[in-house]
């Protein structure tokens, strides 16, 4: 592959993951979501399982505790999460999404589905498949970070 082409396959990919990150943050105003910013919604990808620190939070989005600290802060605030005592460390606490803020995850969710359904409609079944085989082939492991 030339180096042209791979600059042009690097904005191609880059695009569709930005105008993908849009949509769903649109998607998610749509449904009555307010103040909420693309950040919270990669935020809310780590705390959506079980929780996490701060510190593991910080390191999921790639910025420092400070900065995790002021998202928290600014999520709690809004509604989305809340601190609760951590229940393995006594001097930790584990920051959780709130029914509020399960329910934007929802709402991320389903305007994740009608964007990709886009897709379908012009790659077809068979294509779907073929696009998201080979995308998990190359994705990297580990968490996915907002492009700050």
């Amino acid at each position: 592959m030339q180096n042209s082409e791979a600059m042009a396959l690097s904005a191609a990919l880059l695009a569709v993951a930005g105008g993908l990150t849009q949509r769903i943050h649109e998607g998610v105003l749509a449904r009555g979501f307010e103040g909420v910013r693309p950040a919270h919604g990669f935020a809310f990808a780590r705390l959506a399982p079980d929780g996490a620190t701060v510190t593991d939070l910080a390191a999921h989005l790639g910025v420092t505790k400070q900065a995790a600290s002021q998202l928290v802060d600014e999520m709690v605030r809004k509604g989305y999460a809340e601190r609760q005592p951590h229940p393995e460390d006594a001097r930790a606490r584990l920051v959780v999404l709130t029914e509020r803020g399960w329910a934007c995850t929802r709402a991320a969710e389903e305007a994740a589905a009608e964007a990709v359904g886009e897709w379908g409609e012009l790659l077809g079944e068979r294509g779907m498949r073929s696009l998201g085989r080979q995308l998990l082939r190359i994705a990297p492991h580990g968490p996915i970070r907002p492009a700050w």
